[in-house]
C-alpha cells in the first residue's frame, strides 16, 4: 500500500520465461499481482506462481482482449499494466510512491510516463523509441483497454498526469528478434484493416522514407550512434513491409477469378 492506496499490477504472458522473472521482481512492492497467461508451454507459469497466487490462464484473445481480462480480474481501484518484457525502474517506483503519499486529487484518473528501451547493449535515448510515453497507471473505474491490434492502449476519463521516470523495456534480444517481431506485428496490423490502392502507394512511397527521416533526424536518433542507424533503417523498412503486405492483400482480394465469381 502506498499512501493508503492499494495498487494491482496486471501482466499478460505467453512463453515469457526469459523475461517474466525480471518483470515480477520489479513489482514485488505491489499489493496484488495479476497474471493472465495464454497457456505458455515453457516455465512461465512456474515462475509466476512463485510471485503470486493470482495466476490465471485464458486462450489468446489478442493484446486488447487479454489485457481487458487482466483489468477485470484486478481487485484494487488503481491498476498498473506492465508487459512481461518490461520492468518498473526504482526511480519510477519512487516517483509513484511520492505522488501517492503526498495525497491524490480525486480528479486524477491516470498517469503516463516514458518507456526506455534496452537494445544492442545500450539504453536508447532518442528517435522513435524514446520517450515513447505510455499511460499504464490508472483508476479501474475510469479506464478501459482499447486501440488496434497489436498496439493496445488505455483510455481514461478524467485528468492524466505525467511522471518523469522511465519504465524499462527489454523489447528485443537482438536484431533477428526485432525483424521477427516486425514481420509478426505487420501481419497482425494488416489482418484487421482495409486500405485502398492510393493509401497503400502513399504509405510505401512516402510514409516509409519519412519514418527514417523522423526517427533519425527529427527525433535525433543519430545521437544513439550505430544503434540509432539500425533502429531508423529497420523502422523504415518495417513501415514499407507493412504497406507491401497491404498491397499483397489488395491483390489477393481483387484477383480476376474472385471478381468473376461475384
Amino acid at each position: 500500500m502506498i499512501g493508503g492506496v492499494k495498487i494491482s499490477v496486471c501482466i499478460i504472458t505467453g512463453n515469457e520465461e526469459r523475461n517474466i522473472g525480471r518483470c515480477l521482481e520489479s513489482v514485488t512492492w505491489a499489493d496484488e499481482i495479476v497474471v493472465v497467461d495464454s497457456f505458455s508451454k515453457d516455465r512461465t507459469a512456474e515462475i509466476c506462481r512463485t510471485y503470486t497466487d493470482r495466476f490465471f490462464q485464458h486462450r489468446w484473445l489478442g493484446y486488447i482482449g487479454q489485457k481487458a481480462i487482466a483489468r477485470n480480474l484486478a481487485s484494487n481501484e488503481w491498476i498498473l499494466f506492465v508487459d512481461a518484457d518490461e520492468a518498473v525502474s526504482s526511480a519510477l517506483y519512487n516517483e509513484i510512491s511520492d505522488v501517492f503519499s503526498s495525497g491524490l486529487d480525486d480528479s486524477v484518473s491516470g498517469f503516463d510516463f516514458p518507456r526506455q528501451v534496452w537494445f544492442l547493449n545500450r539504453w536508447i535515448r532518442h528517435g522513435d523509441w524514446y520517450p515513447d510515453t505510455k499511460l499504464r497507471l490508472f483508476r479501474k473505474s475510469r479506464g478501459r483497454c482499447c486501440g488496434s491490434e497489436p498496439h493496445e492502449r488505455i483510455d481514461v476519463t478524467g485528468v492524466v498526469r505525467h511522471l518523469k521516470s522511465p519504465l524499462y523495456h527489454y523489447t528485443y534480444d537482438n536484431i533477428s528478434d526485432q525483424l521477427n517481431t516486425l514481420n509478426r506485428f505487420s501481419s497482425i496490423s494488416v489482418g484487421g484493416k482495409e486500405l485502398n490502392m492510393r493509401e497503400i502507394l502513399f504509405g510505401m512511397l512516402f510514409h516509409a522514407p519519412f519514418r527514417f527521416f523522423r526517427c533519425y533526424v527529427i527525433k535525433l536518433g543519430f545521437l544513439d550512434g550505430i544503434a540509432g542507424v539500425v533502429i531508423a533503417v529497420i523502422s523504415s523498412f518495417g513501415t514499407f513491409v507493412k504497406y507491401s503486405k497491404f498491397w499483397e492483400k489488395y491483390l489477393n482480394e481483387n484477383r480476376p477469378d474472385k471478381q468473376e465469381s461475384k
